[in-house]
């Protein structure tokens, strides 16, 4: 299974490279297959590269969706 998530870029670096920031991680990533990128931006990651932009308010939803599926799992996790 394949896992691509939305991250916001706060850095373009030289190079078709930037750094992205995902819950306070920051990473630097490839942007080669994207034409342009640009600080604030949201781009869909998959294993080290930007492989598409992303609507602003749809990453939020989206990423507002995994905070939900970590708070039921943490839940399902602590001790009854």
């Amino acid at each position: 299974m394949c896992l691509a998530i939305p991250v916001k870029v706060v850095e373009v670096l030289p190079n078709q490279q930037a750094v992205i920031d995902l819950s306070g991680v920051r990473k630097e990533i490839s942007t080669a297959l994207l034409d342009t990128v640009q600080v604030g931006d949201y781009v869909i990651l998959h294993v080290g590269f930007a492989i598409g932009k992303l609507d602003p308010d749809e990453a939020l939803r989206t990423l507002a969706l995994f905070d939900e599926l970590a708070l039921i799992q943490s839940a399902d996790e602590s001790p009854a």
